[in-house]
């Protein structure tokens, strides 16, 4: 049996904030995008659309678009915006529309590359998309599924007590019996909300962060974050 494993490298993959201002070059940018675009999706549709955002002005007018809570992306040299539509991919029976689940495929081949490369990618749910849509010229029928911060490491000191916390501590997961099990659905989750699950509404109602704590509105709190 084979025994080589990338799992050290998914371990080490941790969503930070500290960010320093230095450059990341065109070169390690797409490299993160080549890596993306090997993801597999339906039927090869390929439904992922990155938009390179590292010109001052335009960083500028995405950084305006977030709130409070994501401060500590405000040094960023790059943020990658993830777009699609769901015609884009496969819509299949009982609400399975794959260009989320493909997009999404494609943005964690892009963080365990930056990983493997000293680099951060953090996406985050905390903006307001129609600000970043206009910023961008991404059309109104288009979903801005997430914004994802690219940077190198910085100084923890410049975050807040809360996220210093985060970054300096442990990994933060559940028991893996608490989200598999063997032959049968034998999970007893929380009733979903209105949204239909336990994620933030990030454009406007209080939900949890993927912390644990709370994540408030893209128009002024802290704002929901992967982890």
């Amino acid at each position: 049996m084979a025994t080589e494993t990338i799992l050290p490298l998914i371990e080490k993959r941790r969503a930070k904030r500290a960010l320093s201002t230095a450059p990341v070059s065109r070169e390690e940018v797409e490299t993160l995008l080549r890596t993306a675009h090997l993801a597999p999706s339906c039927n090869n549709s390929q439904p992922w659309r990155f938009v390179v955002v590292d010109d001052p002005d335009v960083l500028a007018k995405v950084k305006d678009a977030l709130p409070g809570g994501n401060y500590w992306a405000k040094p960023a040299p790059v943020i990658l915006a993830v777009a699609s539509r769901r015609d884009l991919d496969c819509m299949l029976s009982d609400r399975r529309d794959y260009f989320l689940f493909g997009c999404g495929m494609a943005v964690g081949n892009l963080m365990i590359q930056a990983t493997s490369m000293g680099l951060v990618a953090h996406p985050i749910a905390g903006y307001k998309p129609e600000q970043v849509k206009i910023a961008l010229g991404i059309p109104v029928d288009y979903t801005l599924i997430t914004l994802v911060i690219v940077g190198r490491p910085g100084d923890p000191s410049t975050l807040s007590e809360k996220h210093r916390a985060i970054e300096l501590g442990p990994r933060d997961r559940r028991p893996l019996e608490a989200v598999a099990s063997w032959n049968r659905f034998e999970f007893k989750d929380p009733a979903p909300n209105v949204y239909g699950g336990a994620a933030a509404n990030a454009d406007g109602g209080a939900a949890a962060n993927a912390d644990g704590g709370p994540a408030a509105n893209a128009d002024g709190g802290p704002a929901a974050s992967v982890m």
